[in-house]
């Protein structure tokens, strides 16, 4: 089962006695849980007493059955959650796989890995291929048509541009782009349902877009002390590492499929189209991308990736996206 018809079955009630969603997006796998939680417990007040959530990396599967197995309290149905779940011991998953066979009918057991587990691990063995969820992040280019569904659902229209316009200033990150939704939103009044892109404009810092649009046009120069000055104004504002992050490996990737349209004959004006940028914009990406080859751009997208790592593990975040601003303004 996909995500999105996994959140329709939870909508209209129907969640799987046992189930696991696993992927790296945690927004999405939050969400999940914020649903499934009201179809579970419908009143608020009774949350508390009908929803136990475990770490699987601090608990045994022993309590995570006894606790599935206690009856609900004023409610119909008990919910217990297992996050982290890409860490039970599959050496000690004896009373869990048992369990799965024959659910207590009362209790919703749900199972939330924060990464995309192999097809080896034990608990895709023991659960419902039907109530096994993959969670995939949206692509750059399904952002926008994620966050206009996200808006309706919620009673609100987010014009296509007004979109588009969300995705290039505030970037992947999907709590941020809800979060600046949100803003939007509020800022449309509670007599219009319609969000355009002079609602974003006036949500989305001024000060901060001008930053970031420095920081890309900079990159795309290769003009290191520049993108320096801006990243440490950046950082110093208060901007997460992991967003800077992002739109920095966003403007790789974007660099690459310049790179590879030009060379299936597509026009500056195509792909200015495309990417919905100004001309002038995609003129020096283009640059960028002729003077960069495919080797070096693999490996300016893996160092990303491996900033990426570095900063989830604990490292210093100003001087992990310093050192990969200056690989990626000298890369060649």
């Amino acid at each position: 089962m996909d995500y999105s018809a996994f959140l329709m079955e939870v909508e209209r009630g129907a969640v799987p006695l046992v189930c696991l969603l696993h992927g790296p997006e945690p927004f999405l796998l939050n969400d999940a849980l914020a649903q499934v939680t009201r179809a579970c417990c419908p009143d608020p007040s009774l949350v508390s007493l009908n929803r136990e959530c475990f770490d699987a990396r601090d608990t045994t599967p022993e309590t995570i059955v006894r606790s599935a197995l206690t009856l609900p309290f004023l409610t119909p149905t008990r919910l217990v959650t297992v996050k982290e779940s890409q860490a039970l011991n599959a050496k000690e998953s004896h009373p869990l796989s048992q369990y799965a066979k024959a659910p207590n009918p009362s209790t919703r057991l749900l199972f939330l890995a924060s990464e995309a587990l192999p097809a080896t691990h034990w608990l895709l063995e023991v659960i419902r291929p039907a109530a096994v969820v993959p969670v995939r992040p949206p692509t750059v280019r399904e952002l926008p048509g994620w966050l206009r569904r996200r808006a309706e659902a919620n009673g609100v229209s987010l014009s296509e541009e007004a979109a588009q316009l969300l995705v290039q200033w505030v970037g992947e990150d999907l709590a941020a782009l809800v979060g600046e939704l949100e803003k939007a939103s509020l800022w449309a009044g509670a007599t219009s349902d319609q969000i355009g892109v002079e609602e974003v404009k006036a949500v989305v810092g001024e000060q901060r877009l001008r930053s970031v649009f420095e920081l890309t046009r900079a990159l795309e120069r290769r003009a290191l002390g520049p993108a320096l000055a801006v990243l440490e104004a950046l950082l110093d504002s208060g901007e997460e590492p992991l967003g800077l992050l992002g739109m920095l490996a966003r403007e790789v990737r974007l660099t690459w499929l310049a790179k590879e349209w030009t060379k299936k004959g597509k026009s500056a004006e195509e792909i200015a189209r495309f990417l919905r940028r100004p001309p002038p914009a995609v003129e020096a990406l283009l640059a960028r991308a002729e003077s960069c080859s495919e080797a070096s751009l693999r490996h300016q997208l893996s160092r990303c990736w491996e900033v990426e790592r570095q900063l989830k593990a604990g490292g210093l975040p100003r001087s992990e996206l310093t050192i990969l601003l200056a690989d990626l303004c000298v890369a060649g």
